[in-house]
């Protein structure tokens, strides 16, 4: 039966990284769901929430637990498997494999024998978290912060320097203990926390970095963090010939007060560069 669908819907012998919903079961593609069911063997990180996934769409495919404690064991029977023509998919407890999630090292022995590999792309916690932001599409995604404080704190010194947007995966119990790292690292950029995403309960809190405060210890669940571009500073030029002959003109009819007030909003000059050239006339 397996044999003739896969006629039908031309499903190739090899592997399959399929996406799986980050949290609302609904959030699967048609063409995710053809491929799992179409399968030999689905790869998993816990079988006991995959299980419930391939319960609701009665998808009947064996389930094996791969994971980063036993990737490497697993490697030489899914090589084999899929050398002998079957189909195995890949997914990770929740969103796209590969993704701050184990997968990695089949991948590239696949690459090494030769073994197709194919995408089945879908929901990801990191292209979800962007597209709400209001934040520039342009961004670096740094994947899980490291539990190390001191590390965080290399960690934020290496991102503040980015001018992008920056999404990386923090733990809710820790996000207290960031806090303050973030104001010294960020402090001028706007961020955006999303919490229990697609989920009944999802939240997202938006706020400016130096204005967040701590949260209380009901926070739950993985959470996805987006800090905004970094501001450029607009360089201040100096004054030119055309600039100063212009304020002389001005200092005739009007304040230094207004003076820098006018001139600094049409021109990039600061305005201490316009009030000392305002003095040197008088």
């Amino acid at each position: 039966m397996k044999e003739a669908s896969r006629k039908i819907n031309r499903i190739s012998s090899g592997l399959y990284i399929v996406s799986t919903p980050i949290g609302n079961l609904k959030d699967i593609t048609f063409r995710a769901i053809e491929v799992l069911n179409n399968s030999d063997l689905i790869l998993c990180e816990d079988t006991r929430i995959s299980q419930k996934i391939l319960n609701y769409y009665k998808i009947k495919t064996q389930l094996i637990s791969n994971h980063k404690f036993n990737e490497k064991k697993n490697i030489n029977k899914i090589i084999l498997e899929l050398q002998n023509s079957k189909i195995i998919s890949l997914i990770s407890d929740a969103g796209t494999p590969t993704i701050s999630d184990p997968g990695k090292i089949i991948i590239n022995e696949c690459i090494k024998n030769g073994v197709k590999i194919y995408s089945i792309p879908g929901p990801s916690a990191v292209t979800a978290a962007i597209s709400v932001s209001g934040f520039s599409d342009r961004y670096f995604f740094y994947g899980f912060l490291p539990s190390n404080l001191n590390e965080i704190e290399k960690t934020f010194k290496f991102l503040s320097n980015i001018e992008t947007s920056i999404i990386f995966f923090i733990s809710s119990k820790k996000i207290n203990k960031i806090i303050e790292k973030l104001k010294n690292f960020f402090n001028e950029r706007n961020i955006v926390i999303c919490r229990e995403l697609t989920k009944f309960y999802e939240e997202i809190i938006r706020s400016p970095i130096n204005e967040i405060k701590h949260f209380d210890n009901s926070l739950k669940g993985e959470l996805t963090i987006v800090i905004s571009e970094k501001k450029t500073k607009i360089k201040s030029k100096n004054l030119d010939e055309s600039d100063k002959k212009m304020i002389k003109k001005l200092f005739k009819k009007m304040s230094v007060k207004d003076i820098v007030k006018l001139v600094s909003k049409n021109k990039s000059i600061s305005k201490k560069k316009i009030y000392e050239y305002c003095l040197s006339l008088k």
